[in-house]
């Protein structure tokens, strides 16, 4: 997806882009906590119901006029608590279920014998009035909440949870049930996790290592990077706010909750730098301009192919890509089993205008910055030579001339090079770089629900204190488009392998293995460039030398070193300006590393795909969304990396002239 090179005659007529809406900041939250039947919980229950209030109430404070979101698996407890007071604000409830939604609802009614648990999972009322109490209570939650059900293993898990039923002293039984349930809590865990700017859990802090438990919850959310308020089921107006993983020993400061707690909203909502600046219709250009196509052309007159031919490229915009370059993959996020027919739409609207729109916006300062840089190079070689040139041909009365010409190119680079810092071409190439590339390849995690944790964006590139509004504007596209709208069933995952994953990971494998060979090329021919220029100027000072020793030696006339002098410094001077002007080329390129950062990723892609190729070839009773998703996080992985290393290749490299 992007900007498609076109024909000189093509490029004349371009349709107006308009700019899609920056995304709604959304504060999101999450909950867990002890189930009813706890000790702590039910003894306090009042008293967790009020803090939880009072804890909501100061983030809509702090949230202001921002949508809040919260996320809940809604076990009975301090899950459904939490439900209940979130949507008492108005909040929006979004519920990552474990299972699908009658065995979500069969499980969590906790019901006492099998004949009520298959009644439920068939959608009937249950015989014993507390199960189907409990039940009315999750039916009307998800009468509320947007449901997003992870029910590939349902078949599975409802012949455990019957077999635990009906043979209730088996404790084999009962331990292959509570492995299973704890799984997929774990799998919806980490989906909640990963949409989270802030965790509230009510716990004793008695245990971490029962999976899916509420304190292995919180420890994988302080590993993600997930600020956790945490509220003690036995004395729960003591809560603080906690950072990281060791600060579970230690504690947090009650002291300091109240201005933790705000400083997170304001994290979640206020990204540093100016989004809207960047992505300004000001900053957009309908094509690119072969004025800055210097990089661009040293590419295709090193890398192979026709070296001169037409680079222009017309930036696909917002409103073109769903039926241009986009068509296929909106094809296939169409073809899921059972899809909600909006949500490719709802895709299209969050996700794909704004890559159109900050790919096309990058791609002008990309340009701008690296082939700028290139014509300076080459502008202070022709300085060089201009000031020289006279001297084989002209008389010194000409001298004067090509001064000015040479003074005019020096001219022009300091003009350049002032003008590439006030429009800040460096910056705004990494920042809208950035934020293309996260939406570039979001496709295939969108359709699993699958987010990458809040702590695990890159910080920016200034030692971590760069503007972090690219990470923000991509986390906020993301959350627009929501949680896939209905069941994650085998033929889903089946069909988002076939039809978007395996296709990601090929085409892009292939893109970078072919990038890495032109690449290498660019930078094997540059240095040959560059090599061959200091032979050459070796050779022109030898000849010289050969003849003015010749003539001081006899073997002939002395004339030949004076008559030559000035051309032999003509090409003393130009012969190593060229090889230098493409040796700082070169290395202000890092072809040679920006192959290799493509190489590995193309090694790393490929893994990948050999990977989710044998999955795909298992029997679909083998398919698993755990494994999926990891594929997934796998692949958005290889993504960042690739994001931070040619990040870290260029962040010193602020455009400056060629000294």
């Amino acid at each position: 997806m992007g900007a498609m090179p076109v024909a000189g005659a093509a490029a004349s007529s371009i349709p107006v882009a308009q700019p899609p809406p920056l995304p709604v900041p959304v504060l999101s939250l999450a909950i867990t906590g002890h189930r009813t039947g706890n000790s702590e919980f039910d003894g306090q229950e009042d008293r967790i119901a009020a803090v939880v209030a009072a804890i909501f109430a100061a983030i809509a404070s702090a949230s202001a006029a921002s949508p809040v979101r919260l996320h809940s698996l809604l076990a009975d407890g301090a899950d459904q608590l939490a439900a209940q007071a979130a949507l008492k604000f108005g909040w929006q409830l979004v519920a990552p279920l474990p299972f699908g939604r009658a065995l979500n609802l069969a499980i969590n009614a906790d019901p006492p014998t099998a004949e009520d648990a298959r009644r439920l999972i068939a959608g009937q009322v249950p015989t014993d009035a507390a199960t189907a109490a409990r039940a009315a209570a999750i039916a009307a939650l998800y009468a509320q909440a947007q449901v997003f059900e992870l029910a590939d293993a349902d078949d599975s898990v409802a012949e455990k949870l019957i077999a635990r039923l009906e043979q209730p002293g088996d404790v084999a039984a009962a331990q292959r049930y509570v492995s299973a349930v704890s799984r997929r809590v774990v799998l919806a865990g980490r989906v909640m996790i990963e949409q989270a700017d802030v965790l509230l859990a009510v716990w004793d802090g008695a245990a971490r290592d029962a999976p899916g438990g509420t304190g292995h919850t919180v420890a994988a959310a302080l590993a993600a990077g997930v600020a956790v308020v945490l509220i003690d089921a036995g004395n729960p107006e003591a809560w603080s706010i906690l950072d990281a993983v060791e600060a579970l020993d230690s504690g947090g400061e009650i002291a300091r909750r109240d201005a933790q707690l705000a400083a997170a909203v304001r994290a979640a909502l206020q990204p540093s730098g100016d989004a809207a600046d960047a992505l300004s219709p000001l900053a957009w250009r309908p094509r690119t301009n072969v004025v800055f196509h210097g990089y661009r052309r040293i590419e295709a007159l090193f890398g192979g192919g026709k070296p001169w031919r037409n680079l222009t490229m017309v930036h696909e915009t917002p409103q073109a890509i769903a039926a241009g370059s986009a068509a296929p993959l909106l094809a296939a996020l169409a073809a899921l089993p059972g899809v909600d027919p909006a949500w490719p739409g709802r895709i299209t609207a969050a996700v794909l205008t704004r890559f159109a729109w900050a790919d096309g916006i990058s791609t002008r300062f990309s340009d701008q910055y690296r082939g700028g840089m290139v014509t300076n190079f080459l502008a202070s070689l022709t300085a060089v030579l201009a000031g020289v040139t006279y001297l084989p041909v002209l008389g010194p009365e000409w001298k004067w001339a090509f001064a000015l010409g040479e003074f005019l190119l020096l001219a022009f680079i300091v003009l350049l090079t002032s003008q590439a810092h006030r429009g800040h071409w460096h910056d705004r190439w990494f920042e809208t770089r950035r934020a293309a590339e996260y939406l570039r390849h979001a496709a295939f995690s969108l359709a699993l629900g699958v987010g990458r944790p809040v702590g695990r964006w890159p910080r920016g590139t200034r030692w971590g204190r760069g503007p972090d509004w690219p990470e923000h504007h991509a986390r906020q596209a993301l959350r627009e488009a929501g949680l896939p709208p209905g069941p994650i069933t085998r033929p889903w995952l089946r069909s988002v392998l076939s039809g978007l994953l395996l296709p990601h990971l090929a085409g892009q494998r292939d893109y970078h293995l072919g990038k890495a060979e032109r690449l290498d090329r660019v930078n094997h021919r540059l240095d040959l460039v560059s090599e061959t220029s200091f032979r050459l100027a070796l050779i022109s000072v030898a000849l010289w030398l050969l003849l003015w020793a010749g003539g001081i030696a006899g073997a002939f006339s002395a004339s030949y070193a004076d008559k030559t002098a000035k051309l032999f410094t003509f090409l003393g001077v130009m012969f190593p300006s060229i090889g230098g002007a493409f040796a700082g080329i070169r290395y202000f390129g890092d072809f040679d590393r920006f192959a290799a950062i493509s190489r590995v990723s193309a090694e790393k892609l490929g893994a990948l795909h050999r990977r989710a190729t044998l999955l795909y070839a298992a029997s679909e009773a083998g398919l698993d969304y755990g494994n999926v998703a990891d594929l997934a996080h796998a692949a958005d992985d290889v993504v960042v990396s690739e994001i931070e290393s040619w990040q870290a290749v260029f962040a010193g490299k602020h455009f400056s002239v060629p000294v």
